[in-house]
């Protein structure tokens, strides 16, 4: 008689029991290693050992992983293993708003974040929101409503609040948020107002909780290398900046075209971008500034808010920047800094895949032209952990909300130039230091 037992077959890569069977596989061979060193031990001692062994093993230590490099030194080096944090270590956060910028870029960058987790959403679409829970893993308790918001403070797993919503509701809620105990992230524009600006700032001190505006690329690896170029004068003193951000907007219905909810047009949403990553760069605060706005007659999209606008901004060094923003042509989202021996552009600069960092110099009378290869990162992740960041080690964000209403005060005095014909504005500035408005800086490494 056969006494043959047929073993079970070996799970095979995409089979899900094989992460059970190496699991068990892993104790097994532990419980050997352990025996082994146990000599005599009794069964049921032998037998704890071994449990807290594996306990070791699972749950204590550092969590770091390094590899041994198998390329050749003429090889690329690799980026590395991510190693992010255990998940409960990391910072949880709750995203309000479920719109296009909040499902196809945050909720994955938030994938990707080392330190940062999403535990919460809120949403005034139940529907909507229901089924992004079932996505994400998030349990219904965890589903907050627009009315149901300040229960978000009977949440310990929620430790900051990430706003996405129309402009004109960031006050609001970012306020009902440091009551609620959390730490708020807010989106860019800050607010609508400077008086807004001040009262989120206020509410945020007064419950001894941290504001951080979301100015992503203020983070982002290859914009921090041109300021670390421009900074260090690279190709000489800085002249002249180029900024220009467009794109040709949809329907006319959307929240961006209306006034009340959006606060302008143009400038605030992506004209923006030009004004704060020039400020980044260079580290001064502009002291006069221009504008110049237009608008197509008759195209319904832009009967409350402006279509196009140019403005220019002097800064104390003497450098001059012209920007350039508008929703009415095609996409173009790019920067020159124009230096006395060479010039440092990025093309695109402002999008959210795809940046392209070059520079030209002429160090002996022909010019050499080179792309600077950096990796790219998710600037979303980036932003979101150097927030998780300074919330475990209580550092002020790079980007706090003192940053976001110079922002303010900048526009709402490039509108005043605007309303007068392009006259210039004198800006009255309270101090000379570099960075002036902005927090610790990001400890990511630039490449």
């Amino acid at each position: 008689m056969n006494n043959f037992q047929p073993q079970p077959a070996l799970p095979l890569a995409g089979d899900p029991s094989r992460r059970n069977f190496i699991a068990q596989t892993g104790r097994g061979l532990l419980a050997v290693g352990v025996a082994g060193t146990l000599g005599g031990l009794p069964a049921a001692s032998a037998a704890a050992a071994t449990d807290q062994a594996s306990d070791l093993v699972l749950q204590s230590g550092p969590t770091d992983v390094t590899l041994p490099e198998i390329n050749a030194r003429t090889e690329p080096r690799s980026s590395g293993v991510p190693n992010p944090q255990p998940v409960d270590q990391r910072v949880g956060y709750a995203v309000v708003g479920l719109g296009h910028l909040t499902l196809e870029e945050l909720l994955p960058a938030l994938a990707q974040c080392k330190k940062s987790k999403l535990v919460a959403l809120v949403s005034g679409d139940a529907d909507k929101m229901g089924k992004v829970a079932r996505q994400y893993g998030i349990a219904p308790q965890n589903c907050y409503s627009y009315q149901t918001y300040d229960n978000l403070k009977d949440n310990p797993a929620v430790e900051v609040i990430y706003i996405v919503l129309p402009n004109s509701m960031h006050a609001e809620y970012t306020i009902r948020g440091a009551r609620a105990g959390k730490h708020i992230l807010c989106e860019k524009p800050m607010a609508n107002s400077v008086k807004e600006c001040e009262q989120m700032i206020e509410a945020c001190q007064k419950a001894g909780k941290k504001l951080m505006i979301a100015y992503r690329i203020q983070y982002e690896p290859m914009n921090r290398k041109v300021q670390e170029m421009v900074r260090g004068n690279a190709f000489g003193k800085t002249k002249i900046i180029e900024a220009t951000n467009t794109q040709n907007q949809g329907p006319p219905d959307q929240w961006r075209h209306k006034k009340a909810l959006a606060g302008g047009g143009a400038l605030p949403d992506i004209g923006l971008y030009c004004l704060n990553t020039v400020r980044f760069l260079l580290g001064e605060e502009p002291t006069e500034v221009a504008a110049h706005q237009y608008t197509t007659p008759g195209d319904p999209r832009f009967t409350e808010v402006e279509e196009n606008m140019l403005f220019t901004l002097r800064f104390p060094s003497g450098v001059l920047a012209n920007c350039v923003t508008g929703y009415g042509s095609y996409t173009s989202k790019r920067y020159r800094v124009q230096a006395e021996t060479g010039w440092i552009q990025m093309d695109p600069a402002f999008s959210y895949h795809g940046l392209r960092l070059e520079r030209a110099h002429a160090p002996e009378g022909t010019q050499q032209r080179e792309q600077v290869g950096i990796a790219e990162k998710n600037q979303f992740a980036l932003e979101m952990d150097h927030f998780s960041d300074c919330v475990r080690h209580n550092q002020t964000p790079y980007t706090p909300g003192e940053e976001g209403l110079q922002d303010q005060r900048i526009m709402e005095a490039l509108y005043q130039s605007a309303r007068s014909g392009g006259k210039p504005v004198k800006l009255k500035s309270d101090t000379n230091k570099l960075d002036a408005f902005r927090g610790t800086p990001p400890t990511e490494h630039q490449s």
